[in-house]
């Protein structure tokens, strides 16, 4: 699995846009809300006979006490966990044989700007209220309320389970 780019027309009704190449982004971190949110988007796109770009992104951790980012020392790396993150959510979710086409995006970026990314001419892009990380008990996550602000086409929030 490894980024990827893709080119799609702007303009929904613009000459070259199908159905082929309609799509749903969504943004998978491996949390509960967020794997919710995947079978919304794999359901979305079987409507609109579209594709799903799931998107995963990472960073690596602040150290500790570091007035910056540092790469952690020893065999941790971040991009390796955030692929198979990805590639267990889609497996656990989407199955072996999915019933639209998806493309698995690992990015190295801030996940708001990744899905805000990919984002660019989809026809949804979809995130669970709340991800792995922030302040437990929040309605919305930092990054599905950056994204419902800032989205460059319709954002869908996906509620975690045992939300209420």
């Amino acid at each position: 699995m490894s980024e990827e780019t893709a080119t799609f027309p702007t303009d929904p009704e613009a000459p070259g846009r199908t159905e082929s190449n309609r799509r749903v982004v969504v943004g998978v971190d491996g949390s509960p809300s967020s794997k919710k949110a995947l079978r919304w988007a794999l359901r979305q796109a079987a409507l609109i006979h579209g594709g799903v770009d799931a998107v995963m992104s990472w960073q690596y951790p602040r150290s500790y006490g570091s007035l910056g980012w540092t790469p952690p020392a020893g065999d941790y790396d971040p991009a390796a966990v955030a692929e198979q993150v990805l590639k267990d959510s889609l497996a656990e979710v989407a199955g072996p044989t999915p019933a639209v086409p998806v493309r698995a995006h690992v990015v190295h970026n801030t996940a708001a700007d990744a899905l805000l990314g990919y984002a660019v001419d989809a026809e949804v892009l979809v995130v669970g209220s709340r991800g792995h990380g922030g302040f437990v008990g929040a309605v919305l996550g930092s990054v599905a309320q950056h994204c419902t602000q800032h989205a460059p086409c319709p954002v869908v929030v996906v509620r975690g389970p045992g939300a209420s």
